[in-house]
C-alpha cells in the first residue's frame, strides 16, 4: 500500500466508490440512450461506452479471481445487442465488486504496471469507473463530477501511472504545482535530466493548477478544458503538461 493510500483512501473506500459510481454510470447511460454520442470519446456511442466498461470489469474480474499471470489467458465475451447491454453491464459490475471486495490487496496477479497486486486493480477500477461515469454524464447532458476524496486520490494515481505514458507531444518544459482547494492534495512535478519527478508537497512551480479535486482530475484526463482550473504562472507550461500524457 502506498503512503498516499495509507493516509487517505483504503480498499473499502475504493470498493464503495466502485459500486456507487458503477451504478451511477448505468443510470446516466439510460438517461442518455444507447445511440447517444459520447463527446469525450469521439466516434463512440453510449452503447460502445457501456460495452467497454462492462468488458473492462469482466477482464479484471477474471485476472484477480483466477490470479492470471498473463493477459492472453482472458477470453473476451461476445458483445450482446444494445437492448441487452444494460443487464450485461450490471451483471459484470456486480461480479467485479464481489471479486475485488473479497481479494487480499497483497495478492499477486498480472497488471500492466510494476505493481502486480490486487490492490492496484482495486484502486484502478474505482478510478476507471469514475472517469467513465463522467463520460456517461457528458453524453446525458449532466454535470461532470468525481467525488472529491476519490478525485484527489485519482490525481495521485494519474501522476504515478499515467503521467509517464508519454506521446510525441513536447514535455512541459517547466515545473508544475497542483493544489486541490476542497480536500487534501498537493503535488509538484519537475523534469530533471529528462526524468519526471513527482513529490507530494507544497512548492512553487513555473505554473500552478488550482481548483476542486474533481476539476483538476478532469483537466488531467482531458475531459474538461484547462480553463476549468485556475492557472497561475506560465500558461504554456500548463498546457504542455496537460497535453503530454498518453491516455490510451
Amino acid at each position: 500500500m502506498s503512503l498516499w493510500q495509507s493516509r487517505g483512501m483504503q480498499t473499502a473506500d475504493f470498493m464503495t466508490a466502485l459500486a456507487r459510481d458503477g451504478a451511477a454510470f448505468s443510470a446516466a447511460c439510460e438517461v442518455a440512450g444507447m445511440d447517444a454520442p459520447v463527446p469525450s470519446c469521439p466516434e463512440w456511442t453510449v452503447a460502445d461506452l457501456m460495452w467497454h466498461l462492462a468488458e473492462v470489469h469482466d477482464f479484471w474480474t477474471v485476472v484477480v479471481r483466477d490470479r492470471v499471470e498473463y493477459p492472453d489467458a482472458y477470453v473476451e465475451p461476445e458483445r450482446p445487442p444494445a437492448a441487452d447491454l444494460p443487464a450485461f453491464y450490471r451483471d459484470r459490475l456486480a461480479g467485479v465488486v464481489e471479486v475485488l471486495s473479497a481479494a487480499d490487496p497483497a495478492q499477486q496477479n498480472w497488471t500492466w504496471t510494476a505493481d502486480h497486486s490486487a490492490g492496484f486493480v482495486q484502486r484502478r477500477m474505482a478510478h476507471e469507473t469514475a472517469m467513465h461515469l463522467t463520460d456517461a454524464q457528458a453524453a446525458a447532458g449532466l454535470a461532470l463530477s468525481v467525488e472529491p476524496e476519490l478525485a484527489s486520490d485519482g490525481i495521485d494515481e494519474f501522476l504515478e501511472y499515467f503521467r509517464s505514458r508519454s506521446t510525441d507531444a513536447p514535455a512541459a518544459g517547466g515545473s508544475v504545482h497542483l493544489h486541490c482547494t476542497d480536500v487534501a492534495g498537493e503535488w509538484t512535478v519537475r523534469e530533471v535530466d529528462g526524468e519526471r519527478l513527482v513529490t507530494r508537497e507544497h512548492a512553487k512551480g513555473d505554473c500552478a493548477l488550482r481548483g476542486p479535486a474533481s476539476d483538476l482530475l478532469l483537466v488531467l484526463w482531458r475531459r474538461v478544458p484547462l480553463s476549468a482550473a485556475d492557472v497561475v504562472g506560465d500558461a504554456e507550461v500548463a498546457a504542455r503538461f496537460v497535453a503530454y500524457a498518453n491516455l490510451d
